[in-house]
């Protein structure tokens, strides 16, 4: 399948963020649009103006992988732009059609095997799908939501009342970059599975709900560079700043997200300590 619109509007994104010089070319006098004109990326991609056209307007055929490749490089997109370009064409391999909700038992196994570590599985649709204790300190009860509720990515744009965070979710330090990953990934996973209707219903809900998603929806950007420390604020032992490890588990397209502390640090003694106090929660007589 071809999704001419989104590949139209995301070919006009990219070009606008360019300048004449950016690729080689003489800037001239000034412009009255932002960007590079359509004729210049037809003559740097080796390919008609009038085909590109054609494009933008959502008119054109199936463009070829060579036609692509040639895009790609007039507009200077990175690996994962140039993938979204090709899943929007139609031309990367497809997918089953919906995404993977289902956890592999080993990787279950490997979560609560993981000593000192706080860790989660995430679907490519932002659901938190499996976690294990430390997690639960460190965040909350995923046991205790619905799988709606349990969605990050709603959790991100849609909680604006989450107590004792400022209105950010575990209270993360990094809240804003977190939102602008969260686009940019649903726009590579909207790509990939077209025909998922969770998926389409999960974008059609954050663009009606939160502006800031629709800005950012609009921008049409894919793929950013991951958080790599994370600084929560929770409730039972203040502010702890972990590493974020988030490794891809790519036969069912979903991420094990692992958040560790350094040895001996004061953030490791406060993960060593809400690993205590899940402890003592589940033995008590008065847990469920």
């Amino acid at each position: 399948m071809v999704d001419k619109h989104e590949l139209a509007a995301f070919l006009r994104s990219r070009r606008e963020r360019l300048r004449p010089e950016d690729v080689g070319l003489p800037s001239g006098p000034r412009r009255r649009t932002p960007g590079l004109r359509r004729e210049e990326v037809a003559v740097l991609a080796h390919i008609s103006t009038e085909y590109y056209v054609r494009l933008e307007q959502g008119r054109a055929p199936r463009p070829s992988a060579g036609v692509l490749a040639g895009i790609s490089g007039a507009l200077r997109l990175t690996d994962a732009e140039a993938g979204h370009l090709h899943a929007l064409a139609g031309t990367a391999s497809a997918g089953a059609g919906l995404h993977s909700r289902v956890v592999r038992p080993s990787i279950l196994a490997l979560l609560e095997r993981l000593p000192q570590t706080a860790g989660i599985v995430m679907s490519a649709a932002f659901e938190v799908l499996a976690w294990n204790d430390l997690a639960v300190g460190l965040m909350e009860d995923f046991g205790d939501l619905s799988p709606r509720d349990r969605n990050l990515a709603r959790k991100a744009f849609l909680g604006a009342e989450l107590p004792g965070a400022g209105g950010r979710p575990y209270g993360i330090s990094d809240d804003v970059g977190f939102r602008h990953d969260v686009v940019r990934e649903l726009r590579s996973v909207a790509a990939r599975y077209p025909a998922d209707p969770l998926v389409a219903e999960l974008v059609e809900e954050l663009c009606e709900g939160s502006g800031d998603f629709a800005r950012l929806w609009d921008r049409h950007d894919v793929a950013g560079s991951p958080a790599l420390r994370k600084t929560f604020r929770n409730t039972a032992v203040g502010e702890l700043t972990v590493d974020c490890d988030a490794l891809k588990l790519t036969d069912a397209d979903q991420h094990l997200i692992l958040y560790t502390a350094a040895p001996g640090s004061p953030d490791a003694d406060k993960l060593a300590l809400l690993a205590v106090l899940g402890n003592e929660r589940q033995s008590s007589p008065t847990s469920s």
